[in-house]
């Protein structure tokens, strides 16, 4: 389990950060950015590919309860126009904008998933593998990624034929199967290769 050893290398209040939704064909890319409280933090925290999504759901309405919380939020039109580094760079200075809008406690220092840090003022660290070593990143890891899910799953009532209440986006049999036969919706990254490919494949010569 992730543990807070990093945390106290620096002046707190230490924000984790960590974002859900970089390789999925649709949808957003989240982050999420987590002051966890001194005492009182739901046990079971880890890195939350390792979590079942009901365990999962569970922490992350904990997490919302107890912990500061921001969350950031870049669509599939942003990111075809950014990029998907430079959209994920933004969904997480977004996320630590909000934390700090919201509850109003600017991080003495933010713990980043990863080895690059977005542009931005706050100091930070990126730390490679860090929703496996810090808890504060594994928090961020778990809200970020069970709030994709959420939204991909809300997606998936107007878009069936995808499969997105499954494969929440990413590029599984069914769901490039289903591009190939319907064509991409305004929620694909249309920058994404076999996006570019199921459209072209559909459009009129």
């Amino acid at each position: 389990m992730p543990g807070l050893s990093h945390e106290r290398l620096y002046p707190a209040p230490v924000a984790g950060v960590d974002e859900a939704g970089r390789g999925p064909l649709a949808g957003p890319v989240v982050a999420a950015a987590v002051i966890l409280p001194p005492r009182g933090v739901p046990r079971g925290i880890d890195d939350s590919k390792k979590l079942s999504a009901a365990i999962r759901a569970q922490l992350c309405a904990r997490l919302l309860d107890c912990a500061q919380v921001g969350i950031g939020i870049v669509e599939a039109d942003e990111i075809d126009r950014l990029n998907i580094h430079w959209a994920t760079m933004k969904a997480m200075t977004l996320a630590v904008d909000a934390l700090v809008a919201t509850h109003g406690t600017p991080p003495g220092h933010v713990l980043v998933d990863g080895n690059r840090l977005p542009r931005w003022d706050y100091p930070a660290t990126a730390l490679v593998g860090g929703d496996a070593l810090s808890r504060s990143i594994a928090a961020a890891s778990i809200v970020a990624k069970h709030t994709r899910d959420r939204i991909m799953i809300a997606h998936a009532e107007a878009h069936p034929q995808y499969n997105w209440h499954s494969n929440k986006g990413y590029g599984c049999r069914h769901h490039l199967a289903a591009l190939r036969d319907h064509g991409p919706t305004s929620l694909h990254r249309r920058s994404f290769a076999p996006v570019a490919q199921a459209e072209r494949a559909l459009s009129p010569d």
